[in-house]
């Protein structure tokens, strides 16, 4: 099938381009298809599951969880600190105060 591309005008080959893709995009999903079928056969036959050999799908960062505090502040005891992130101005201050990092741990 051998198609006159110098014969097409503007919308016709914008026409032509579009179904290419999408042909494109087809035989692509086919090849996934026949692909991940082979896979599974494979594993299956090994004896094994997806699972065992490629985990749990996207591995999953735990969030949420609270650090305990490290660092108190002398002045007000209420604000304290896990050592991690921006420092807050309470313990830049006190460290140009002259105070130093193990004088502030809790």
């Amino acid at each position: 099938m051998a198609v006159d591309i110098k014969n097409l005008n503007h919308k016709q080959l914008n026409e032509l381009i579009s179904k290419a893709q999408l042909r494109q995009e087809d035989i692509r999903k086919e090849s996934v298809g026949k692909l991940r079928e082979k896979i599974h056969a494979l594993v299956k036959a090994e004896g094994f599951t997806l699972e065992d050999i490629f985990g749990r799908g996207k591995a999953t960062r735990k969030s949420g969880g609270t650090v305990p505090p490290k660092y108190r502040n002398p002045a007000d005891p209420a604000q304290t600190w896990s050592g991690r992130g921006k420092r807050p101005h309470w313990f830049n201050n006190a460290l140009k105060a002259g105070k130093k990092e193990k004088d502030l741990l809790i």
